[in-house]
Parts: structure tokens; C-alpha cells; sequence
């Protein structure tokens, strides 16, 4: 029997195939994140660890999980994303390191969707409004966004939520254009990042978050999108410059945006929370019952497949170089 550390609460029936495995789970009451010394502490009597983004499973806790006779083999984060786990380390090591691709894909692009029809519209100022008692009656000129029906749409990163928003935007009878490092062979790709945010009316990111893709979305390119074009970031928090975006806003340059990530969640920028029209929500982007437990229930079966001496599909590689 192995021993199962899970860092933090996850929906029930989640880490059935571990229990159904016969391995012990080390849980730790309450929700919060861990520090790294009690995570350094805790991965060093065991063989496998489920933690989420917020659990950052660096270098130090990868050598406390494997020194000096301790155990530990695998790493499976209840996320698309890694970035909170050291991968390079882990992979010295001899630890694998899993996430939970594909199972949030339909949900993230349901939310992206509610984020651009609720950005074009200006429908969190308009309601705000209204439960304020700020809103004197109807008015022709009250609240005017821009059309989604017939927009185009500019998606970049072509990975599967972001075939899972252009593919919901043929319901709107929109123009798709997209734009990923590799060509794609996909109607619509373009190759020049720049020539897409020049073109497009409402623009969706849907990139991992690494070197090349920290502040994507800077001064400079906020400036090459349309006056009335609307930004939607799902993909993760520092992939867009939030001070440069709130600047953006308030002088008109850009007309809205929608945001499900920041840069150092859960703070948001203080000039992004004052911008004009822009709709902000706390990072929900997989937030269905359905989903998250999908997530919860394919990191367990990671675990027990790697604890029973193989390698799952969703192992994450090694970065190169």
C-alpha cells in the first residue's frame, strides 16, 4: 500500500480510483494552501502527491519527497496548467508529474463565452447599475456595447479550448481567425500575432503561460487592437500586463474587457478593479460540479497508474533543453 498526499480538499467522490486502489490518503484539514515547509515536510513519507495550481511543488519539495531514502513518485496537479510544479526538477529526480488536460475543455470555452458576451454588452456595469439604484429608466444611449453576432473573432492559441470557443462561434455567425507558434493547417491561421490583434473585434487567449508568453499581451499590443475591440483572458493571469491593460481601458484605446485570471491571484491589480467596462471573476473557469470532480478523479487515476508501474497519456514531458 502506498500513501497518497492530498493537499487540499477536493469534491467528493474525486479520489475514488485511489481508494478504490487500496492506498492511504494523508489529507490536511481546512483549505488553504500549504507553505513550502510543511509541504517539505509532508511529501517525505509519501509516494505520490494530488495538489491544485496554488500549491507550488518546487525544487525544494521535490528533493525532500526523494532524499535520504524518501519515496515519492509522482505529482499530479488538478489543473491544465504545471507551472506550480518544478517539471525540470521533478524529471532529475525520477518523478512524474501529470496534469488534468481535456476534461475541462467544454466548460473553460462555456465561460470564455459568458466573458465575451457579457464584455461586448457592458452587462456587469449595466447591472451594477441597476442594484445600485443608479439606473434612472430606460434611455436609447444607456449602456451601448458592441455586437457579437457577425464580430470577428481572434483566438490565440489554437490548443482544444480554443477550438472549443471558435467552434461555438459559428452560432454567431462570426469570422474566426487564429493564431498559434506552429502553423495549424486550420481555415484562419495567422502566423503574425500583431496582424490578428489589428484585425479582430474580440480577441480570446487560450496560451500556456512560459517565457515566451509572460505579458503577451503588453502596452505595445493593446495599442495595435481596434478602440472597440474586447480582450478575454482565460488562459492565465500573467499572460496580459494588467497595468497596461487598465490603462487601455481608461483612455479608450481598448472598449472592454473580460478576465477569469490575474497576474498574483487572488490580489487583482488596483487599477484593473477601477477600469471602465471590463467584467472580473474569480477564476471559475472550470467550476462545474461535473468538471471539477472529472479533474480530481483523473489526477487520482494518474497516481494509481503511476504507482502500479506505468506512465499515463496526460504525463507531462520534460521541457526541452
Amino acid at each position: 500500500m502506498s500513501r497518497v498526499l492530498v493537499t487540499r480538499q477536493l469534491p467528493e467522490r474525486g479520489l475514488d480510483p485511489i481508494v478504490a486502489a487500496g492506498h492511504e490518503i494523508v489529507a490536511f484539514p481546512g483549505d488553504v494552501p500549504l507553505t513550502p515547509d510543511e509541504l517539505a515536510t509532508a511529501v517525505r513519507d509519501v509516494d505520490a502527491v494530488v495538489c491544485l495550481l496554488t500549491d507550488r511543488i518546487d525544487r525544494g519539495v521535490i528533493a525532500a519527497g526523494t532524499r535520504d531514502g524518501s519515496r515519492l513518485r509522482v505529482v499530479a496537479t488538478v489543473s491544465v496548467g504545471y507551472d506550480n510544479v518544478d517539471v525540470i526538477a521533478a524529471a532529475e529526480a525520477g518523478v512524474v508529474v501529470c496534469n488534468t488536460p481535456g476534461v475541462l475543455d467544454e466548460t473553460t470555452a462555456d465561460l470564455a463565452w459568458a466573458l465575451i458576451l457579457s464584455s461586448a454588452r457592458v452587462t456587469s456595469t449595466a447591472e451594477s447599475d441597476l442594484r445600485g439604484g443608479r439606473w434612472p429608466g430606460w434611455g436609447i444611449g444607456q449602456y451601448l456595447g458592441h455586437d457579437v453576432h457577425g464580430a470577428g473573432l481572434g483566438v490565440v492559441g489554437w490548443g482544444r479550448i480554443g477550438q472549443a470557443v471558435a467552434r461555438r462561434a459559428a452560432g454567431f455567425d462570426m469570422t474566426v481567425i487564429h493564431h498559434a507558434r506552429r502553423r495549424t493547417g486550420a481555415p484562419g491561421y495567422m502566423p503574425d500575432l500583431d496582424h490578428l490583434l489589428a484585425a479582430a473585434d474580440i480577441v480570446s487567449l487560450h496560451v500556456p503561460l512560459g517565457p515566451q508568453t509572460h505579458h503577451l499581451i503588453d502596452e505595445r499590443r493593446l495599442r495595435l487592437m481596434k478602440p472597440t475591440a474586447v480582450l478575454i483572458n482565460t488562459s492565465r493571469g500573467p499572460v496580459v500586463d494588467e497595468r497596461a491593460l487598465a490603462a487601455a481601458l481608461r483612455s479608450g484605446a481598448l472598449f472592454a474587457a473580460g478576465l477569469d485570471v490575474y497576474e498574483r491571484e487572488p490580489a487583482v491589480h488596483p487599477d484593473l478593479l477601477a477600469a471602465p467596462r471590463t467584467v472580473l471573476l474569480p477564476h471559475i473557469g472550470s467550476a462545474t460540479v461535473g468538471t471539477r470532480t472529472a479533474m480530481a478523479r483523473l489526477a487520482a487515476h494518474s497516481v494509481v497508474t503511476v504507482l502500479a508501474g506505468g506512465t499515463p497519456p496526460n504525463a507531462v514531458r520534460r521541457p526541452a533543453g
